[in-house]
């Protein structure tokens, strides 16, 4: 992958050189590390990593941590000058898409089941992974990110069964916060995202994710993936192929505008239900209170009750 700084040090070292420079607004305003998540807002976990350089900030928590903290726009300009994954490692079956990923001039992706790499929270990220490289491996996939989501980033294009939305990843609130991912890099001027209901019926649907990678000299690949390898094909009757039917599809599909009011659709109810686990939990905590409450009243002593003895009827 391409380092977008050549002057910048090491990821560990930059990452650290951010969180310590947004330590000393955070501090200078008065702040403590909780105070500044719920200004955000955030995890208060998310702002004590950013802080010790072990987590990659996005470039909006930047820019709203630099409104908090008065810096007058210091966070964003440094966040743009770091390079975060100089020292990224990719799988082996996945380098050379990544290596595609950092200089294509335009990227046509179809997605089912879940949400595109490039289009991923760290958090989403993170649920998917499991085993003990999870943290490089949601480094290596945040690292592809940068470059499309900067402001001359390449046209990139995901269109995404509905099931991606609603296939559930980690939690309630991780997805509701993916799916506003999802309409705030919708809004971006090289991104679009498109949905395919799962109720169209008639579309002609692809069973496998696919995409479609344009690179600078004009070479055109169709790229998809196996359980545990990538797949690529350069030649022009199957591009030419795969291209048809990636257009149909897209334009069969909601549009951007229709697409963002679903995907808001979606993230209310991810919302209604962490709120309902949690009016649930709430309850559950409070019923063992309520038994406990019964038990103690049946332990207790028992005081006799006199009743008055019925008065016989006059005669």
């Amino acid at each position: 992958m391409s380092r977008r700084n050549g002057q910048a040090g090491t990821g560990a070292t930059t990452a650290t050189v951010f969180g310590e420079v947004m330590k000393h607004f955070r501090e200078a305003a008065g702040l403590t590390q909780e105070g500044l998540a719920n200004e955000v807002p955030c995890d208060r976990s998310h702002v004590a990593r950013v802080e010790a350089g072990t987590r990659v900030p996005q470039d909006t928590f930047a820019k709203t941590c630099d409104e908090v903290l008065g810096t007058g726009g210091v966070l964003v300009r440094l966040w743009g000058k770091i390079d975060w994954y100089p020292q990224v490692e990719h799988p082996d079956w996945f380098r050379r898409r990544a290596e595609m990923d950092s200089v294509a001039v335009e990227v046509l992706a179809y997605q089912v089941q879940f949400v595109p790499g490039l289009l991923q929270t760290e958090d989403y990220a993170r649920a998917l992974f499991s085993g003990g490289e999870v943290e490089e491996w949601v480094r290596a996939r945040l690292s592809r990110q940068q470059r499309f989501l900067a402001p001359d980033g390449p046209l990139y294009v995901a269109v995404l069964d509905e099931s991606c939305l609603r296939t559930v990843v980690g939690s309630p609130a991780i997805m509701r916060a993916q799916c506003a991912h999802l309409l705030r890099v919708g809004q971006l001027p090289n991104i679009r995202v498109q949905v395919v209901p799962a109720d169209f019926a008639g579309v002609r649907r692809l069973s496998t994710s696919m995409s479609l990678i344009r690179l600078p000299d004009g070479h055109q690949w169709v790229y998809s993936e196996s359980l545990d390898r990538g797949h690529f094909n350069d030649d022009p009757s199957v591009y030419a192929l795969h291209s048809q039917t990636y257009h149909v599809l897209r334009a069969d599909a909601l549009s951007a505008r229709e697409s963002a009011a679903l995907i808001s659709g979606v993230m209310e109810g991810y919302e209604q239900d962490g709120q309902a686990r949690a009016d649930h939990d709430s309850l559950g905590q409070e019923q063992p209170q309520r038994s406990k409450r019964r038990r103690l009243h049946r332990g207790g002593p028992r005081i006799p009750h006199h009743r008055p003895r019925p008065r016989q009827q006059e005669p």
